[in-house]
C-alpha cells in the first residue's frame, strides 16, 4: 500500500476543514494509506497566530523527512500563512521553494492543472517589477522540458505546448516591449529543436491565448509571471485546480486557493480543490 500524507497547513485557515471534508468524501481512490503529518493544535478559525505558523512549519520540515525515509510516498499541503512563517524566520517565498531546497532539487517548477486548463510558471513570487530583469532563455527552455515531461506522465503523447508573450500583444514586434522576440522567441525555437516530445508555439499573446487552450487546442500553457497563468486558472478552474511542483524526487501537489482565514469555521470552504490534489498526488504515486 502506498502512504500519502497531508499536513493541515495553517491551522486558523480552512486547512483542517478541507482535508477533513475530502478525506470523508468518498471520492478518494482505494489502496491508499492517507495519514495526516504534524501535531493538530487547538487554533482559533481565522486567527493565526506564532502557534499556528509554527505547526504549519513543523509539519512542513516533518513531511520532508517522512518523505526522505520512505514512511510516505507522496505529500499534499493545505495552505500556509506567509507572513506567519516569515515571522519565524522562514527563508523560502512560499512551499515550492521550500521544498525544493530541502529536498535538494535544482531543476523544479512550480504548475497549475485543473478541468480546462495546464499553466507552468517561469517566475513565480517576485515582485511584477522584477520579471522583465528575471526572464531568460535558458530558464523557459528548463521550464518548458519540465512541463512536456509532466504532460507525458499524465498519458499526453505529444503534448501542444503554448508559450505565452510577456507584453501585450507579445510585444508587437518590438513595439510593446523587446522581450519576446529577444528572449521568449529564441527559447520556443530552442525547445523545439531538441525534440523533448513536445510541440511548442510561440510566443502568443497572453490575452488571447487561454481561451483556444481552454477549449482544448493546446495541452499545457507555460506562463512568464505568476499572475499570467493563474488568473486564467482560477478563473476557469477554481474548484478543480491543483498546484504541483514539477522536478522534484516525489509528488507535492496542494490546492489551488490560500488559507480563507475570512471564511475559516463557518462552514463556507469547498473541499474540491483538496480533493482534487490529493487525487492527483495519488495518480502520480502510481504512475512512478
Amino acid at each position: 500500500m502506498k502512504h500519502v500524507g497531508i499536513t493541515l497547513g495553517d491551522q486558523a485557515g480552512i486547512g483542517p476543514e478541507v482535508v477533513r471534508a475530502a478525506l470523508e468524501s468518498g471520492n478518494l481512490p482505494a489502496g491508499f494509506d492517507f495519514k495526516i503529518i504534524g501535531e493538530t493544535i487547538d487554533a482559533c478559525p481565522g486567527k493565526p497566530s506564532r502557534a499556528s505558523a509554527q505547526a504549519a512549519l513543523d509539519a512542513l520540515e516533518e513531511s520532508v523527512q517522512q518523505l526522505k525515509s520512505g514512511e510516505i510516498d507522496a505529500v499534499v499541503t493545505a495552505p500556509v500563512g506567509k507572513e506567519g512563517l516569515h515571522e519565524l524566520g522562514f527563508l523560502f517565498p512560499g512551499q515550492t521553494e521550500f521544498f525544493a531546497e530541502r529536498l535538494g532539487c535544482t531543476n523544479h517548477a512550480m504548475c497549475l492543472t485543473g478541468k480546462n486548463l495546464t499553466v507552468a510558471l517561469v517566475t513565480i513570487h517576485v515582485g511584477v517589477a522584477e520579471v522583465p530583469n528575471l526572464l531568460d532563455s535558458d530558464e523557459i527552455v528548463r521550464i518548458g522540458k519540465l512541463l512536456a515531461q509532466f504532460c507525458h506522465q499524465r498519458g499526453i503523447t505529444q503534448p501542444r505546448i503554448a508559450v505565452c508573450g510577456l507584453n501585450p500583444h507579445a510585444g508587437e514586434n518590438g513595439v510593446f516591449g523587446r522581450e519576446d522576440i529577444e528572449i521568449i522567441a529564441p527559447a520556443v525555437d530552442l525547445l523545439s529543436q531538441l525534440g523533448s516530445g513536445a510541440d511548442y508555439s510561440g510566443p502568443h499573446p497572453p490575452d488571447t491565448i487561454f481561451r483556444p487552450a481552454a477549449d482544448g487546442e493546446y495541452d499545457a500553457v507555460l506562463c512568464m509571471y505568476h499572475d499570467q497563468g493563474l488568473i486564467p486558472l482560477k478563473l476557469l478552474d477554481f474548484d478543480t485546480g491543483v498546484n504541483v511542483t514539477l522536478g522534484l524526487p516525489y509528488p507535492r501537489t496542494s490546492p489551488d486557493h490560500g488559507t480563507a482565514y475570512d471564511i475559516a469555521g463557518t462552514g463556507k470552504a469547498d473541499a474540491s480543490s483538496m480533493t482534487h490534489a490529493i487525487q492527483l498526488a495519488c495518480k502520480m504515486v502510481s504512475e512512478r
